[in-house]
């Protein structure tokens, strides 16, 4: 979890980045930015909004030898060790910025890079990093009285809502790669931000772990238990495994089976299933972890758990208390009507 409401930006250097491609050069500021009383806050809320309403999926900075040779790494950990020096390593930082910018789609734009201070993450309080672009301009009008008359004019400017890329880099976890969060809301080349500028790779603790596990389950629901029974058992199946998560700090695979899978002939099915597919959700060897309770609460919120008919109907099951769905809802075979039937059982209708 994070928090960011007492953040505080104790220095921005702001610079221009054009394509290097297109031979739109680049600018960089000989002295960093001062903000006023008036400017500061604005700055604040454009730059770290986006993250407060973001799900919180962090990155680490990585290299295929040694985080020693990745530059961003270094530069990053160099105004860590030297606040004082962060504008000089700015410029560098938009140098690095500047020569990733070679796709012909990636458009210029300003970059501000912000030393911050009294970030919240992991209840724990840490210095911070912010690396934030601003690439599309929008029109508006401005206006100047004289004397009995108003005229407007055009100006561009960048729109204070919406930030167009940005990444957070906290000062916790330098030997894993430090943790990083990222926004892109322009993906004209998707590769561009975070591949070539940031250079980082998923982090894999156990908010990672606890995401890649519900959905590996979430799949095996739709790809085996939904062929091998039927749609109520899928969503059955998913209410179980949110469940068994919910409740339980720590993650062990063989208490999940035996709680989770009500049908004995899917075990072998499940185990075959994640032999398969393990790679894709990176769990291959994963049989035991903490669990992470935001990712599950988040999970819980994308998983239907609804059964949708062909007849207009929807029946929607309930989370938190699944075995209502199995007392009290059953599934059989109109002969007459040659069509599937669900039985409810109820007392009273609620009132909503």
């Amino acid at each position: 979890m994070i928090n960011l409401y007492g953040t505080h930006i104790a220095s921005l250097s702001i610079h221009r980045v054009g394509n290097k491609s297109r031979n739109e050069g680049i600018l960089l500021s000989s002295t960093p930015y001062e903000m006023d009383d008036e400017l500061a806050p604005l700055m604040k809320e454009f730059f770290l909004k986006p993250f407060r309403d973001k799900e919180e999926n962090y990155f680490q900075f990585a290299h295929d030898a040694d985080l020693d040779f990745h530059d961003l790494f270094n530069y990053v950990s160099t105004i860590f060790d030297a606040p004082d020096q962060a504008h000089e390593i700015s410029k560098k930082i938009a140098k690095h910025l500047f020569d990733q910018s070679m796709h012909p789609h990636i458009k210029s734009g300003e970059v501000y890079i912000a030393y911050l201070e009294n970030l919240q993450i992991d209840n724990e309080r840490v210095d911070g990093i912010g690396i934030f672009k601003s690439e599309i301009k929008q029109d508006f009008l401005q206006f100047s009285e004289k004397e009995n008359q108003l005229d407007a004019f055009l100006q561009q400017g960048v729109n204070l809502n919406k930030l167009d890329k940005g990444a957070l880099i906290f000062n916790t976890k330098k030997e894993e790669g430090y943790k990083v969060l990222s926004i892109d809301s322009n993906r004209y080349d998707a590769r561009y931000w975070l591949e070539s500028f940031l250079g980082v790779d998923a982090f894999e603790d156990e908010n990672f772990f606890t995401k890649k596990y519900l959905k590996f389950c979430q799949d095996f629901a739709k790809d085996v238990v939904l062929p091998a029974e039927d749609k109520k058992e899928e969503v059955l199946f998913m209410n179980r495994a949110v469940n068994h998560f919910a409740k339980n700090d720590l993650f062990e695979e063989s208490a999940f089976v035996n709680e989770v899978i009500d049908n004995p002939d899917l075990v072998p099915e499940f185990k075959h299933y994640k032999t398969e597919q393990a790679p894709k959700y990176k769990i291959e060897d994963l049989t035991s972890f903490p669990i992470a309770n935001t990712a599950v609460t988040a999970a819980r919120k994308k998983i239907k758990n609804v059964i949708e008919l062909d007849t207009n109907i929807q029946i929607k099951m309930d989370f938190i208390n699944p075995e209502s769905a199995e007392k009290f809802v059953e599934k059989g075979w109109d002969e007459e009507k040659q069509m599937y039937y669900y039985l409810v059982y109820f007392n009273k209708e609620q009132k909503s």
